[in-house]
């Protein structure tokens, strides 16, 4: 073989190995709550939505698009990450189609959870239901795609799973609903329990590539903190336990499935750290506060109360690690991906 005609093997394996690494992830797909919503509760009777300003101020194109942040939320910036798209759109937004929906799509709903009673607190779309919506997706796909295209798709695709704080925060600790009925670790148990079997669903419904987030360490959300007022506004540290524990059971589900379930690639993506240390060292990411959101007071806002006659409301959210009391701005969400995508998902590249 000539020296040319290996240098034109040479190139087109390179091009060939280029075009199969940006292929390997054809589209994103998200399950979860508020951490990933696009958009779903704009489209169901719930009071917690975002569908109004300043939320999404900081956005494409500055308008409210249901996100709960002031910007995008990590599945975007993942989204483009993998160079893909800027963002993913929520699925029962009418404006978006089965073409839009064919490299991404969200099912998320704020303020569900893996627990179907946590979900009716706020009357939200539920895990399952989410579930539901995919079956319906993967129908249309197929449709808009082919039946191989569409299966090629469906299994190449990575799937973000981001949920579990709301069973914590309002159904157990807040409203005492299952508080009553399970010990904290019965309560992990019961939701891992649910966790393993939404997995496995995913499975053997074509999902080959799974990202499942742990938990953030919710004791130190501005809503949290504020309820800790008698002990100095610190972060409830019985909650970061809680957290902490879950994790760490979700990743021994993570490698008994990953052994059981064949060929499947599945990872924890590990919010936890990374969301700790922006909080206790801000500065080292360029934040100034926090402790407290940038809407409103920083203590208690979120959806309805955290609207565009709010006052106090910041006017740089870059100088915030959260948006409301709840959840992150854009800058830490963009942050927390960056993390993510580079310790956790980089393998699917």
């Amino acid at each position: 073989m000539t020296v040319k005609a290996i240098q034109r093997f040479l190139l087109t394996y390179l091009l060939l190995e280029i075009s199969m690494v940006s292929a390997k992830v054809p589209a994103i797909i998200v399950f979860g709550d508020s951490t990933v919503d696009a958009g779903n509760n704009n489209h169901i009777s719930t009071i917690l939505k975002s569908d109004f300003q300043p939320y999404g101020r900081d956005f494409l194109g500055g308008q409210p698009t249901g996100r709960f942040s002031n910007g995008r939320v990590p599945t975007d910036f993942i989204s483009e990450a993998f160079k893909i798209k800027p963002t993913i759109p929520a699925y029962l937004d009418p404006t978006y189609t089965i073409k839009d929906f064919a490299t991404g799509v969200c099912f998320a709903s704020a303020g569900t959870g893996y627990d179907n009673a946590t979900s009716d607190v706020l009357s939200v779309i539920p895990l399952w239901k989410e579930l539901e919506y995919y079956k319906k997706y993967q129908k249309d796909l197929r449709s808009y795609l082919g039946n191989d295209k569409a299966n090629e798709v469906l299994g190449e695709a990575l799937y973000l799973v981001s949920i579990g704080t709301n069973d914590f925060l309002e159904n157990y600790y807040v409203l005492k609903r299952r508080s009553s009925q399970f010990s904290i670790e019965e309560y992990q148990n019961f939701l891992a329990g649910i966790a393993e079997n939404f997995i496995t669903e995913l499975y053997q419904l074509g999902a080959r590539k799974m990202s499942i987030a742990g938990l953030p360490p919710m004791g130190c959300l501005p809503l949290e903190r504020t309820t800790n007022i008698f002990s100095g506004s610190d972060c409830i540290e019985e909650y970061n336990d809680a957290a902490r524990i879950f994790n760490v059971k979700l990743q021994g589900l993570i490698e008994k499935l990953s052994k059981k379930l064949v060929r499947i690639q599945l990872v924890l993506s590990n919010t936890y750290d990374i969301l700790l240390e922006i909080i206790q060292n801000p500065a080292t990411f360029g934040f100034e506060d926090a402790a407290t959101a940038c809407c409103g007071t920083g203590f208690f806002e979120m959806s309805y109360l955290c609207n565009k006659i709010t006052p106090f409301t910041c006017s740089d959210a870059n100088k915030y690690v959260f948006w409301d009391s709840f959840h992150p701005t854009e800058k830490t969400n963009a942050i927390i991906a960056d993390h993510v995508f580079r310790n956790s998902l980089a393998q699917f590249l």
